[in-house]
């Protein structure tokens, strides 16, 4: 059954998924699928954040090789999502182009290809002439690309509701509105959460809960190295169709929608809030800020304040952080709107008369290495953890749902793990984004 906001609690379940995202649902939906007693709980509204304000990509292309395995499965479950769920989720496997202005670039992307190449991709560079034919251009700016037939996009608006209604007919407690407070533990393991609303006793929590992952583990004494980026994109009136494949070049990238106009943003570009966690975590972070420093625009805001002033311990009974704030909603960058869109009219004039339909932010979950954490932590036994998809984790939601559901029941996944612990952190390892120029 499903629980709407207000709706009583369970008294128990098997296992609580903390996160109305995309990985939260999905979650939620493969525990249901494969019979076990789940609720999912969401302290505003399901996909109200970034799992509904990306780009709605999803793609192999591109991926640190450690993602790789996951990604390809994640493909799998898309190719069938819609018959699994019996709704549309706005799924098409029309490609992902990246392109390359320069010699350098295209050498980027051969870098990449062969660093796949165990993986036995479909991708593959294009030369020049078909890059033109695919953009439906003609001149030779292009190099060439790097093409993955077998990508694809979807609707973020509707994918994670989607699951949360499957979820939900197969069982799961869906409940929206209710914040988890804190964990229940005895004997080092978990037993249970307490929301604002009162206790669910459980064996097991998958915590999935984005950008707010860090600060309700440090609530537990779980460090996570997480920081948040701002990301601005916009959605535009119909267009013509010029090709169904995701387009980035340095500038901007955009992609056709199923309302027959396209979603657009400066790729790669952010917009980073200086927080303390910045300065806690600098070490791990630095490397990632000097591959990514040319794309962020860093800035000290009263962010700094807000979040020096936020609680970093509370109780069962406290009132939290996400009680106060149900859904981050952050304003869009007027500046990185217009840059985008006026390098999509001017590389691209084939998409005509652009005009703004809609635009918006969102915040994305980063980790120091861009790859995400999907493991059991070391204390309480029992907490798992699924965050730090650092700006590609809707492509990858459906398999991170699937890989934690069997993690937590399991003890293991069909994908191996191991990239992904936590521990990598402290452990010694080498943290640096992987990339390929």
């Amino acid at each position: 059954m499903s629980a709407a906001a207000g709706a009583p609690l369970p008294n128990e379940t098997d296992v609580v998924v903390i996160g109305g995202g995309i990985a939260g649902c999905a979650t939620a939906y493969y525990l249901a699928k494969a019979g076990h007693p789940v609720v999912l709980l969401e302290k505003g509204r399901i996909a109200g954040e970034q799992s509904s304000r990306n780009w709605g990509w999803v793609r192999k292309q591109g991926r640190d090789p450690r993602e790789i395995p996951a990604i390809i499965e994640s493909l799998r479950l898309w190719n069938d999502l819609e018959k699994d769920l019996e709704e549309d989720v706005g799924w098409h496997a029309g490609g992902v182009t990246y392109l390359a202005e320069t010699e350098e670039q295209l050498a980027g992307w051969e870098a990449w290809l062969e660093a796949a190449r165990p993986y036995q991709l479909d991708s593959r560079i294009l030369s020049a002439a078909e890059t033109d034919v695919l953009l439906g251009q003609s001149g030779g700016r292009w190099k060439g690309a790097l093409h993955t037939a077998s990508d694809g996009r979807a609707e973020p608006a509707k994918a994670a509701p989607a699951m949360a209604r499957a979820a939900a007919r197969l069982g799961a407690h869906v409940v929206t509105g209710c914040a988890v407070r804190t964990v229940d533990t005895a004997a080092g393991r978990v037993s249970g959460v307490v929301t604002e609303r009162g206790a669910i006793k459980a064996r097991a929590v998958v915590c999935a809960a984005g950008v707010w992952t860090g600060l309700f583990c440090r609530n537990l004494g779980i460090e996570l190295p997480q920081l948040s980026v701002k990301a601005t994109a916009l959605r535009t009136g119909p267009a013509p169709l010029v090709t169904q494949s995701g387009v980035w070049c340095d500038g901007v990238a955009f992609r056709r929608r199923q309302d027959g106009g396209y979603t657009i943003a400066k790729g790669g570009a952010g917009t980073f809030d200086l927080v303390p966690d910045a300065l806690r975590h600098l070490r791990l972070f630095w490397p990632s800020f000097k591959e990514s420093r040319k794309h962020l625009r860093v800035r000290l805001s009263g962010a700094f304040l807000r979040a020096l002033a936020t609680p970093k311990r509370w109780t069962s009974d406290s009132v939290t952080p996400f009680e106060k704030t149900r859904v981050l909603d952050p304003e869009p960058d007027p500046a990185l709107i217009d840059q985008a869109l006026g390098t999509a009219r001017r590389r691209f004039p084939e998409l005509g008369e652009l005009t703004v339909a809609e635009s918006w932010a969102g915040m994305i979950e980063a980790t120091p290495d861009e790859i995400p954490v999907m493991a059991e932590a070391d204390a309480p036994k029992g907490f798992f953890i699924a965050t730090g998809f650092s700006g590609h984790g809707f492509g990858m939601g459906p398999a991170a749902g699937l890989l934690m559901a069997e993690l937590v029941t399991r003890g293991e996944a069909r994908v191996n793990l191991a990239p992904f612990r936590l521990s990598r952190f402290s452990d010694g390892s080498e943290i640096r984004p992987y990339s390929p120029h």
